[in-house]
């Protein structure tokens, strides 16, 4: 133990910092909330335990002030935009530590336990909210920040296959994660548990440190004061934390995190009131990192060309001008490096990967995107997995230049070449009538599951950038009707835990299905059957998008998706749709520009409301009140 205190983020830091360390910290007076209102949630919620209630916003909807607190809105603003939503019934409830560690992972980005694709752009964030102190050894969450660009292989490797990648599989495969770390149960002494000399917390530290990735180590955020907020990225390693302290007092004293899933519905503004575009930041003077202690002096050049893209984009929407080095290059140097490049994309093993993805930015600011987009299509057309996720990411960053290619790749008879290039439109191109055409139709009649569902969430990504760019605004309503359509086609099947009768990081591909769909849920409730359908949730994720932007956009599709929605809310029985169908409505009625007129489908909307969400024997109020922000339980 130790009375030093946490370095929180500088607000004037925080899209720097979140670019590059994937992880910043709001101390609880950056919030705008009183500080009673901390303890008065962690005493709500100690009795709740207490009572053995399920602890949801329902039951302590003070938690709703949190999500829409200034500083939290302000902050989240910053990084994914305005208007921002929540992927609703997915763990949005409170953890608390114990006794065990949790294996290293990525979360599966939302909904839960389900493969989607892993956005570089801030397109999704998680947000962790500690309602009392954090000290050093109760368990503080533990992150790896600096590694949100870099992954592993998942669409031939089963370790990986449910959503969450790992860090030491084999971790869970021998039983580690089941065995107490401390506690009454625990096989440690008390003095190796106090200075993190068990085997458990060796094995956590060694796991970090042998990936060899620049930078990335091991983090636990605490001490924490009552209150404080972190968001990180939704693709940052990270892990729940055993406790060290008398295991006699967590019962009186226990250790609760409140997480929610936050996704971007609002493009970057490219013009944000700025004279000039933004100015490159010098990383390597930045000097050493105060939250982790890794010096920026040794972040190479593979690392900081990742940085500045997104940087740039989280700014403008836009992707960077080319590099200043790479501006003098002469035709015959030029090509010179974009072999050099090529090369560097195909180097072997995991410890490579920053290397991999490094040398597709650089290709993709190399000053031509002609040069760029050929030397990158190589890449995304090898055999091996690697390879091509940097390729693909690489072609998102040379932006729209890139469309043509990715619009061959969304037709070829490879799968996972169909996946990488209907997902780089997604994240790079204009909705033309090309582009929609390609989408619409992998999302209709794709053989592949995954590929079907990475079109579903490609639309919404492609309808947020119309609206934010107006290229392609006239496409919505046909965008729209192509997502309300496969609500029709696509169907729910039993969760692959329940079906496969294992543990849902265990579960395999199906002939039905070649991507992990989640876990069941139905929280006990008989409307609701353990069901999921990665298509249908992320045609109705994609939906909330377009939805957020009023009903002038929606155009000639207003009344049938308005009519989809609300089928959904009352029939469906995956609990996950229901709630982005709730959440999609509840948009549309009361989120609409300024200029715009309150057209007679809305003004009933908003009147039906309460009567739709009685619909359902559960809301999803975390999701409801970014929409509405007076929106509670006693709505119901």
């Amino acid at each position: 133990m130790n009375n030093r205190e946490f370095p929180y983020s500088h607000l004037e830091h925080l899209g720097r910092d979140f670019a590059s360390r994937g992880v910043v910290v709001l101390a609880p007076e950056d919030l705008g909330l009183p500080t009673a209102v901390h303890g008065q949630i962690y005493e709500q919620e100690k009795r709740a335990v207490q009572a053995k209630k399920p602890v949801t916003c329902a039951l302590i909807p003070t938690v709703l002030d949190v999500i829409n607190a200034p500083g939290v809105v302000a902050a989240c603003n910053q990084l994914v935009g305005e208007n921002w939503a929540i992927v609703p019934f997915t763990h949005n409830a409170s953890f608390a530590s114990g006794a065990r560690d949790q294996a290293w992972h990525k979360d599966d980005n939302g909904p839960y336990n389900s493969r989607k694709q892993r956005h570089h752009q801030a397109v999704q964030i998680e947000m962790l909210y500690y309602p009392q102190a954090v000290l050093d050894d109760m368990g503080p969450t533990a992150t790896a920040p600096y590694s949100h660009y870099w992954t592993f292989n998942h669409e031939e490797n089963q370790d990986n296959f449910a959503g969450a990648d790992h860090l030491d599989f084999d971790y869970q495969l021998t039983g580690m994660e089941r065995e107490p770390v401390s506690g009454p149960d625990s096989s440690y002494t008390e003095q190796d548990i106090l200075q993190r000399n068990t085997a458990h917390d060796v094995r956590m530290r060694d796991a970090v440190t042998d990936l060899q990735w620049p930078l990335v180590q091991q983090l636990e955020t605490a001490p924490l004061r009552a209150g404080s907020v972190v968001l990180y990225s939704h693709n940052t390693f990270h892990r729940g934390n055993h406790r060290r302290d008398d295991w006699r007092t967590w019962a009186d004293s226990p250790r609760f995190m409140w997480r929610f899933w936050i996704y971007r519905t609002t493009e970057p503004d490219a013009g944000n009131g700025r004279q000039e575009a933004p100015s490159d930041v010098d990383w390597n003077r930045l000097g050493t990192d105060p939250m982790t202690g890794a010096d920026l002096a040794t972040a190479t050049d593979d690392v900081t060309v990742v940085w500045r893209h997104h940087h740039h984009w989280m700014q403008t929407g836009q992707v960077p001008p080319p590099r200043a080095e790479a501006v003098s290059l002469s035709t015959t140097a030029r090509e010179a490096e974009a072999q050099r490049l090529l090369a560097q994309l195909q180097h072997r093993h995991d410890a490579a990967e920053p290397a991999r993805i490094g040398a597709a930015y650089k290709l993709a600011s190399i000053g031509d995107t002609a040069v760029a987009v050929r030397h990158l299509e190589q890449g995304l057309y090898s055999d091996r997995e690697s390879v091509r996720r940097a390729a693909t990411y690489g072609l998102v960053a040379v932006g729209t230049d890139a469309t043509e290619t990715l619009l061959k790749a969304a037709a070829s008879p490879i799968r996972w070449v169909r996946k990488a290039g209907i997902y780089g439109l997604g994240d790079a191109s204009q909705l033309t009538e090309a582009v929609l055409r390609a989408v619409a139709a992998c999302l209709q009649d794709d053989p592949s599951v995954y590929v079907r569902s990475v079109a579903a969430g490609s639309l919404g990504c492609l309808g947020r950038r119309a609206v934010g760019t107006g290229v392609g605004r006239d496409l919505l309503p046909q965008c729209l009707d192509a997502l309300v359509q496969s609500l029709g086609r696509e169907v729910n099947r039993v969760a692959m835990d329940r079906a496969q009768k294992r543990s849902i990081k265990y579960v395999r591909p199906t002939d039905d299905c070649d991507v992990c769909e989640g876990g069941g849920v139905d929280f006990g409730l008989e409307r609701f059957q353990p069901v999921r359908s990665a298509v249908r949730e992320n045609v109705l994720w994609s939906i909330v998008i377009l939805c957020s932007h009023g009903a002038t956009i929606v155009g000639a599709a207003l009344a049938p998706t308005i009519q989809a929605l609300r089928d959904v809310v009352r029939n469906d029985d995956n609990v996950i749709c229901v709630g982005f169908a709730m959440d999609a409505l509840n948009r549309l009625a009361h989120l609409r520009p300024a200029e715009e007129m309150l057209l007679p489908a809305i003004s009933d909307l908003q009147a039906d409301m309460p009567e739709i969400l009685a619909s359902s024997p559960i809301q999803c109020w975390e999701a409801l009140v970014r929409g509405d922000g007076t929106c509670r339980p006693t709505d119901a």
